[in-house]
C-alpha cells in the first residue's frame, strides 16, 4: 500500500501519489527496502511503504492499477510414495493412502506424517491424483476425501494389466482449516514405489 502525504490538496489523489513516486525515482533510493513482510519504512519523507503480509483482501486494485499481493497467495504441495507396500496402518486403521517423500510443500500445508492437506485459507484449489497398483488381478478405488467425505474417485480394475493407475483430478472450494487427503476405498494398495503421486495448490482465494 503507497499512501502520499505530500499536503497538495488542489490536486486530485492520483496525481499527487504519481508526484511522490517521481520524487522517488524507482520507488526510492537504491538498497532501501522493507526489512520484514510487516515493518513500514519512510522513504525521503515523500511516502509511506507498508508491506503486508496478510492484506484483508487479495489482490485489490486501485485507479493505477497497482495492487497489494500477500505471500499465503503461495501454496502448493506434491508428494510420492516411495515405498512399495502398504503402511500397516493404512490396512488397519484409517485407509488413508501414505505418501512418505515430498516433492514439493510450499507453506508446509501438507503434512508428511500424515498425508494429510489442511487449506490454510478459503479458496478455489486444484488436486490430481495418481495411485498405481503393482499386480494384477486386483481392483482398488481411491477418493479424494475432504473432511472425511470423498468428492473425487478413481477405480482401477483390468484384470489383465499389472500396473494399473487409478486417476483423477478436479476444483473445489475449501474453507480455512478443511482438510483433504487419499483414501483406498476398496482393494488392497500394494505398490506405487515413485508411481504414485498427490498434488495441490491454491488457484485463487476467495
Amino acid at each position: 500500500m503507497v499512501v502520499p502525504v505530500l499536503s497538495t490538496p488542489s490536486l486530485p489523489p492520483q496525481v499527487v501519489l504519481l508526484a511522490g513516486l517521481l520524487l522517488l525515482g524507482q520507488w526510492g533510493p537504491p538498497g532501501v527496502r522493507c526489512q520484514n513482510e510487516t515493518e513500514p519504512i519512510v522513504l525521503e519523507g515523500k511516502c509511506l511503504v507498508v508491506c503486508d503480509s496478510n492484506p484483508s483482501a487479495e489482490p485489490s486494485g486501485n485507479a493505477l492499477g497497482m495492487s497489494v499481493r500477500s505471500g499465503t497467495g503461495r501454496v502448493a504441495f506434491s508428494a510420492i510414495r516411495n515405498t512399495n507396500h502398504e503402511p500397516s496402518e493404512m490396512s488397519n486403521r484409517t485407509m488413508t493412502i501414505y505418501f512418505d517423500q515430498i516433492l514439493v510443500n510450499i507453506g508446509s500445508h501438507f503434512d508428511p506424517a500424515t498425508s494429510i492437506f489442511v487449506a490454510p485459507r478459503k479458496g478455489v484449489y486444484s488436486f490430481s491424483f495418481h495411485v498405481v497398483k503393482v499386480y494384477n488381478r486386483q481392483t482398488i478405488q481411491v477418493s479424494l476425501v475432504l473432511n472425511g467425505w470423498p468428492v473425487i474417485s478413481a477405480f482401477a480394475g483390468d484384470q489383465d494389466v499389472t500396473r494399473e493407475a487409478a486417476t483423477n483430478a478436479g476444483l473445489v472450494i475449501l474453507e480455512r482449516g478443511d482438510k483433504a487427503y487419499l483414501k483406498l476405498e476398496r482393494g488392497n494398495l500394494m505398490g506405487g514405489w515413485k508411481y504414485s503421486t498427490f498434488s495441490g495448490f491454491l488457484v485463487f482465494p476467495l
